[in-house]
């Protein structure tokens, strides 16, 4: 089998085996094409041909064309879930990439709204359905700290408003269970009152376009960032902030990390943490605001 059949046949395993999102399906495809245009330029005619050399040799290549040290792990890690496949079906007989490490580089904090931002864009007035649309998504994001993709998938049967309760189905097809808030609840029932005039009987998908499709997740990033420029938020605002901001407004409220975790579907509580340290960012600012020897200070820098 060449090497272009067994990357299409780890997409379809990634889809259909593991299923994966479709842009993280995607993820997988962009970072295996760039293995493989390395491949060709050394003139190797099979993915077996790949040794640890050339793995070294490719990852150096790109991280001097500019890719961040957590690029360059997602990178390799892609490279050894496609050799695993390549192992457990005959395409390869090693994995060349399995004892290489990527460049550390800095873990970024994600970046989260405060809470007055965060009111100011989801306390828009809505008249349109598409802005009715968009402020349900949007609120439900921040209610319940969801994916984008796992928003974008969402179907009717997985909402219990009565409850308020919301079935997700996360990373590597996860199934948790999270709360819907007052407010994301009566977004919601806003939509849901006026989804018919874009959607059919037949159409599963929670949220629809205008022309009665399952929305995409590119089209959510776009009508996001209008909305941010509308309400004047003075600044780029993507749907992960929104699930950032959920996690980060909880924890300063809460403490509680465990229930965090559980609810952004975290299989580590490590990612989790980072929160803390938004948390004690916010902290500081209160600090060197209000503090009496912190204010004395900055006044005699």
């Amino acid at each position: 089998m060449d090497a272009s059949s067994w990357l299409n046949r780890f997409e379809a395993h990634l889809r259909d085996e593991r299923r994966l999102s479709p842009l993280t399906c995607q993820h997988y495809r962009r970072d295996l094409e760039m293995l493989d245009a390395f491949r060709q330029e050394q003139g190797l005619d099979s993915w077996q041909a790949l040794d640890a050399q050339h793995i070294r040799t490719f990852i150096a290549g790109r991280h001097r064309a500019g890719l961040s040290g957590r690029s360059l792990q997602r990178l390799l890690s892609a490279i050894r879930t496609f050799y695993r496949y390549l192992l457990r079906e005959g395409g390869a007989s090693f994995d060349p990439a399995a004892d290489i490490q990527a460049p550390k580089s800095p873990r970024r904090l994600p970046r989260a709204l405060d809470v007055d931002q965060t009111a100011a864009l989801l306390d828009a007035e809505a008249d349109d359905p598409l802005l009715i649309r968009d402020l349900a998504i949007f609120e439900l994001i921040y209610s319940s700290g969801l994916r984008l993709a796992e928003t974008v998938q969402l179907d009717l049967g997985q909402l219990d408003l009565q409850e308020g309760l919301l079935h997700v189905t996360g990373k590597g097809s996860k199934a948790r269970i999270v709360p819907v808030g007052r407010q994301a609840r009566a977004a919601v029932q806003r939509w849901l009152a006026v989804r018919p005039q874009l959607a059919g009987a037949e159409q599963p998908a929670l949220f629809v376009s205008r022309e009665g499709n399952r929305l995409s997740a590119r089209s959510i990033q776009a009508r996001l960032t209008r909305l941010s420029q509308q309400q004047g938020l003075g600044r780029p605002v993507h749907p992960h902030m929104l699930r950032h901001s959920c996690a980060s407004h909880l924890l300063e409220s809460s403490g509680d990390l465990r229930a965090v975790q559980e609810l952004l579907g975290h299989a580590d509580i490590g990612t989790t943490q980072i929160y803390t340290h938004l948390d004690f960012q916010h902290l500081a600012k209160v600090y060197d605001a209000a503090h009496p020897r912190a204010k004395r200070r900055a006044d005699s820098d």
